[in-house]
């Protein structure tokens, strides 16, 4: 049971009596029941109690953090969770960093039309793509130079976020 006679929010929920040594009253106080009550509806009470006691003590409120953000993450999308998030993200910074290489090589070419006199005469005229491809410096763009060269530099490249997701802690 918690500091006060209140028992936790998962003895609420599951209507018993909140001893002493529940193993949910540190983790799922009575003040917040919804963080109890979403981890209940996904994983299951009994699953969670197994869970933090196969857990050393140090361990498990970062497993309740755990559980509460997956949870959320489920509730939003069934089918792929927390890993729909991440793989949205992923997606995300893999699309910035080729505006970030296209921007950079723009960057670039302009610089060399500005100085042509000090560059060899088959670089002074150049586009991105060709940039991209006669370029020394392709370590920092790694494995993903495939994918710089099939993207154009003449498009609009804002990225439009029609996804837009609100916090799953909330």
């Amino acid at each position: 049971m918690g500091s006060g006679s209140s028992p936790c929010a998962s003895c609420k929920l599951l209507r018993r009596r909140c001893a002493k040594d529940c193993i949910f009253a540190p983790y799922f106080p009575p003040d917040d029941p919804h963080k109890f009550a979403i981890v209940h509806k996904v994983f299951g009470a009994s699953n969670v109690s197994k869970m933090l006691q196969e857990l050393p003590v140090h361990q498990r409120a970062d497993a309740v953090s755990s559980l509460v953000y997956e949870a959320n993450a489920r509730m939003r999308d069934p089918v792929y969770g927390c890993v729909g998030a991440i793989s949205y993200l992923q997606n995300q910074v893999s699309q910035l960093q080729m505006q970030l290489a296209v921007a950079q090589a723009e960057i670039l070419c302009i610089q060399m039309h500005q100085g042509p006199d000090q560059l060899p005469a088959t670089m002074v005229d150049c586009d991105v793509k060709s940039l991209l491809l006669s370029s020394n410096n392709t370590s920092d763009f790694g494995d993903q130079m495939p994918q710089f060269l099939s993207y154009t530099s003449s498009s609009n490249n804002v990225i439009q976020d029609p996804l837009k997701r609100e916090s799953l802690w909330t």
